[in-house]
């Protein structure tokens, strides 16, 4: 008979909530928990009420049972919301981690596709080149000292097309070492417009950087002079002849800035948020515009390289259209 009463109790409670569970499909994980145990504490309290109905315990015994009961659902509904946060924390993460690898992977076979397609073109060219040199098609020295140079630069655009593959997978291996200390970011920035000048000399480019408001941040200078000198080469590359690149810093808080401005003439709202993903040049990118002093438009790595290196440092890196070009705005903590 206690068996009777006790499961007629949890049914005419356990019903309505499993009503209530099928109205709620779909909502938080969080609220399905909090039903449950609701379902389970009221359950053994109305089959708790409906033996002490039947008169089968002490009214002593009841009334220890009604403090005992609604106590321990307290506590287990406390114990509910704490696990379906944690729970729906595991499952946002989970599903985060899935939508990463699921980018991660379409980024690595966007990347395998893009870099076939630009060692193809040139390895072709070369091919051609040294065929011709070996079955002495070419004699004539003008054009022997052409295609001799033409081999040394494709040579150079697919080593640095290596090096940035290389540099890549050290940061998505996460094998990239820092060796941060207290760096004077106008003397990185000097070093690179150096570097760069004789590049937008030959496009036609002005290149001017700040001489003052230079913060010292924290950082490691091979890193630092990679990501200037990359922030450096996509402006130039992108802004027409006679179009200037400026150069400029500052602080802002508790971080030190950096910013390159272009004039390329500005990025498609729509392309913004890719700017910085692997192989992106936008929608020219199979058959770039710019081929000026042998330049193959780049891998599409160089800006990718530039946020992995600037989050590395715990820092930010972020790019809008301002004016008539883009400005790529990079910012890096301070030394404590």
């Amino acid at each position: 008979m206690i068996l009777l009463v006790a499961l007629t109790g949890a049914l005419v409670v356990a019903l309505p909530g499993w009503l209530v569970l099928r109205r709620l499909r779909g909502r938080s994980i969080t609220l399905h928990i909090c039903v449950v145990v609701a379902v389970t504490v009221l359950s053994v309290l109305a089959g708790v009420l409906g033996v002490a109905q039947g008169m089968f315990i002490s009214q002593h015994d009841l009334h220890v049972l009604l403090i005992v009961v609604p106590l321990a659902g307290a506590v287990s509904l406390g114990v509910g919301l704490w696990l379906g946060h944690r729970l729906a924390t595991d499952a946002m993460w989970a599903d985060e981690v899935r939508q990463r690898e699921r980018q991660m992977e379409a980024n690595r076979r966007e990347l395998v596709a893009w870099v076939s397609h630009d060692l193809r073109t040139p390895l072709a060219g070369l091919r051609a080149m040294a065929e011709a040199l070996e079955d002495g098609i070419v004699t004539d020295p003008e054009t022997v000292a052409s295609y001799h140079s033409r081999i040394r630069m494709e040579t150079d655009r697919m080593a640095s097309l290596v090096d940035d593959l290389f540099e890549l997978s050290r940061i998505n291996a996460g094998a990239l070492r820092l060796t941060l200390d207290s760096v004077s970011l106008g003397d990185v920035v000097s070093d690179a417009v150096a570097s760069a000048a004789p590049v937008a000399a030959a496009f036609g480019v002005r290149l001017q950087a700040a001489e003052t408001g230079w913060p010292t941040v924290r950082g490691s200078v091979p890193e630092l002079s990679r990501v200037v000198a990359n922030l450096l080469r996509n402006a130039i590359r992108h802004t027409p002849p006679d179009g200037t690149v400026m150069v400029s810093g500052g602080r802002d808080g508790d971080t030190g800035w950096l910013a390159v401005t272009d004039g390329c003439g500005g990025i498609p709202e729509d392309d913004l948020p890719r700017v910085f993903d692997i192989a992106f040049r936008g929608e020219s990118a199979r058959t770039p515009e710019s081929q000026r002093d042998g330049d193959g438009g780049g891998g599409g790595l160089g800006l990718a390289i530039v946020r992995g290196l600037v989050e590395a440092h715990r820092g930010e890196v972020a790019v809008a259209n301002v004016g008539d070009g883009c400005r790529f705005v990079v910012k890096l903590p301070l030394p404590a």
